[in-house]
């Protein structure tokens, strides 16, 4: 796979003004895991995996522990083999008890209240569901009726930034109204376990999670401080020539869905990350070395490794996107939420700071955001 530096386009616009520039910002956060955590080893020694290699992929990873939902033990003491309908439900039912109890959390954190919520964005890659997780929350929380919604499915990796992109949109039409994102994925429920390499690799990167994030634009800029972070600009970077290079899709001979991660992917989203950010900050003024805090998604240790010698960035400023892999593995769309709530409770971002959040994942896409204190 060939991927080639693509010239950066400017930005529309400056860098706005903040705070007090009326731009959305986030309000709260809040995760939830399943109870069930496991390490490396557990789960290889649950399923009765003895093939070195595959061994040293769940061993080699960067990652300690996972949340998982593992399938239940049948009368011979391993694991039931789940066919897609039980991927499904697990989906569901682990999905909505995890959705449910990060909006809670959030709101908490945000001081806020079920009847504040105006708009509500589900996140999910893990499982295909008519009506979405959006109803279904709105549902069983017993959120007003006169809800707005958006579900984002499929997208991967990258779609909480994607997702972001619209409720700011929303939050900033909206001035004083509270809009909430969430994203679930419950990767467990998306497992083929055949003893191949492309399925062990996936096997053993990716954890159960759910997160959330309150977004709003101050309805009186001159009577309340406005949320921080600000949100004040988001970027894409695709990259057509690996759109392959991470796909969910069918599986024949296992009649289940299936994932599967390129080889070459940590290197593909290295060889971009430069260009992306540039494109972030074209026409800000700003540079790479002006920006205070990153928070990157945990995609894997090779993504994460590769990201930060391409950018120059330091051990330190990756620490909460390698903190999630080890605690938890790659949680998909909601991981960058995972590492953003280690920052905030860090409390090391202080007024004037400037933050960037990147999340890549299918298309082959890079998503960014700049955010400031």
């Amino acid at each position: 796979m060939r991927v080639t530096q693509q010239p950066v386009d400017p930005a529309p616009g400056n860098l706005p003004e903040w705070p007090g520039s009326g731009a959305p910002g986030i309000l709260g956060v809040g995760t939830a895991v399943p109870p069930a955590s496991y390490t490396q080893r557990e789960v290889l020694d649950t399923f009765g995996i003895t093939d070195p290699r595959i061994r040293s992929v769940f061993l080699g990873g960067a990652i300690e522990r996972r949340n998982l939902t593992l399938p239940p033990m049948g009368p011979d003491g391993t694991p039931v083999v789940e066919a897609q309908g039980d991927l499904l439900r697990k989906h569901t039912e682990s999905g909505l008890r995890l959705g449910r109890e990060a909006v809670e959390r959030c709101l908490r954190d945000s001081g806020a209240s079920l009847a504040d919520v105006g708009y509500l964005c589900c996140v999910t890659s893990t499982g295909l569901l008519t009506p979405g997780l959006s109803a279904l929350l709105i549902r069983d929380l017993g959120i007003e009726r006169s809800c707005q919604r958006l579900d984002v499915v499929g997208m991967g990796c990258n779609a909480g930034l994607n997702a972001l992109n619209a409720v700011s949109g929303w939050a900033g039409a909206h001035p004083g109204e509270l809009a909430l994102m969430v994203c679930v994925e419950v990767c467990s429920a998306a497992y083929v376990f055949d003893g191949t390499m492309r399925s062990s690799v996936v096997n053993s990167l990716f954890g159960d999670g759910a997160a959330a994030v309150a977004v709003r634009t101050p309805g009186r800029p001159a009577e309340e401080p406005p949320p921080a972070p600000a949100l004040l600009r988001f970027t894409s970077h695709i990259i057509p020539e690996a759109v392959g290079a991470m796909r969910y899709d069918w599986d024949e001979a296992h009649g289940k869905f299936s994932f599967y991660l390129d080889s070459e992917v940590p290197y593909v989203v290295g060889a971009n990350a430069e260009t992306a950010v540039a494109r972030l900050l074209a026409g800000t003024g700003l540079r790479g070395g002006d920006i205070a805090h990153w928070v990157v998604h945990s995609g894997g240790k090779k993504v994460i490794d590769s990201i930060r010698v391409n950018l120059e960035l330091s051990r330190h400023d990756v620490r909460h996107t390698t903190g999630v892999l080890r605690d938890h593995g790659n949680l998909s769309s909601g991981s960058f939420l995972f590492s953003y709530e280690r920052l905030r409770d860090e409390k090391a971002a202080v007024p004037g700071d400037l933050g960037v959040l990147m999340t890549m994942g299918p298309g082959s896409t890079i998503e960014t955001a700049l955010v400031g204190w």
